[in-house]
């Protein structure tokens, strides 16, 4: 099947499950031909397709999985206890899968930012720092990575940069245009709840963001607290796009994952009907590779998002025996060779997408 015709069939699948914004479709349409970092964390649903079809480590024991992930999946959040913490920020597209998915994806996403020269490490090191990491935390059990600890000042300094500055980040959301369309009761009633205090007032504004879900409803709720901003957003979830063409559980598990996962969960993040509702603050979002500071230490980043992906995967307790028993008996080059292959299919259907695209363009033109 064609990328073309794979897109086709799945945003249909996707409008069957939940309102779709159309000019946010065609946002991520043009993202999708912008560049092939753009174009992977737009289209796991032709990630599903291709790995089930052409990589060997599909086969392995599964687990409850992220799915969807990539080097610029991860972020930091504020913990009950007001402490930092740095981790996997996005579940949507969580399931049961074979664990090695996580761990390919994560390297392929690598592999397409060292292309692109937003990674400075060869593949080969950024595989190896994966799976150790991973490895590692397999055996030890999981940690959470707290960053007020003593143990991971190094990562708190490269996840702290100057565009998570307060001030940049609140003029942003300050800039949100005001919604014009109707939001959904549900919507409104998951907003309400988790803000500070019953009865405040707020703004509901629109917002445009993320690329796997860019198409899905997203609202903001924007009030003024005891002398500072804050906000909430909801985002319309659906099924993980892993099961779009299959026969297998429709349940949203992002909740599910959150709640058994090894990590200090964020309070405001919850699962509310077919809604994801969560905190958005300069400290409480993704980090993207851009606002990384220029000196870090790239090799133990990859390690801890190795590490973090076991933390994630340990909550599937029956099976991670199975898990180690199956990562041990892999041949060393495992995750090289499978996130290599993923990363040339990933790239030809970035190729097809582009030139399917410039064809359109052309055919607009000239009509």
């Amino acid at each position: 099947m064609k990328i073309t015709k794979a897109t086709h069939r799945y945003e249909a699948w996707l409008a069957d499950r939940t309102p779709v914004v159309r000019p946010d479709i065609a946002l991520k349409h043009a993202a999708m031909a912008a560049d092939a970092f753009s174009f992977f964390r737009a289209t796991f649903y032709r990630w599903v397709q291709r790995w089930r079809k052409t990589c060997a480590a599909a086969t392995a024991p599964a687990v409850l999985a992220v799915g969807d992930l990539h080097v610029e999946n991860f972020g930091t959040w504020r913990d009950i206890e007001g402490r930092l913490i740095w981790g996997i920020n996005d579940f949507d597209e969580a399931h049961l899968m074979p664990y090695t998915i996580d761990l390919v994806r994560l390297a392929a996403s690598a592999r397409l930012a060292i292309a692109a020269a937003h990674l400075a490490l060869t593949a080969s090191e950024a595989c190896d720092a994966i799976v150790t990491g991973y490895t590692d935390a397999l055996a030890a059990g999981g940690q959470p990575f707290v960053l007020s600890s003593e143990h991971f000042g190094w990562l708190r300094a490269t996840a702290t940069g100057e565009l998570r500055d307060p001030v940049h980040f609140w003029r942003k959301m300050a800039a949100l245009p005001t919604t014009r369309s109707a939001v959904p009761k549900s919507a409104v009633r998951a907003l309400e709840r988790m803000l500070p205090e019953p009865g405040l007032p707020y703004r509901l504004a629109k917002r445009v963001s993320g690329l796997g879900s860019l198409g899905r409803q997203r609202f903001v709720a924007l009030a003024e607290w005891r002398g500072g901003s804050v906000a909430r957003e909801a985002k319309a979830l659906v099924p993980s796009a892993y099961i779009w063409q299959g026969k297998v559980s429709d349940r949203i598990l992002y909740q599910r994952i959150l709640d058994q996962s090894v990590r200090c969960p964020d309070p405001f993040v919850r699962l509310r009907g077919r809604w994801i509702v969560r905190r958005l603050a300069p400290d409480c979002s993704r980090i993207e590779l851009s606002s990384l500071p220029k000196e870090r230490d790239e090799r133990r980043l990859l390690h801890a998002m190795g590490w973090e992906i076991a933390n994630v995967h340990l909550g599937s307790k029956r099976v991670i025996d199975a898990v180690r028993r199956d990562l041990k008996a892999r041949p060393k080059e495992w995750l090289h060779r499978a996130s290599k292959q993923m990363f040339e299919v990933t790239l030809t259907d970035f190729v097809a997408w582009q030139n399917a695209m410039a064809a359109k363009s052309k055919a607009r033109q000239a009509s």
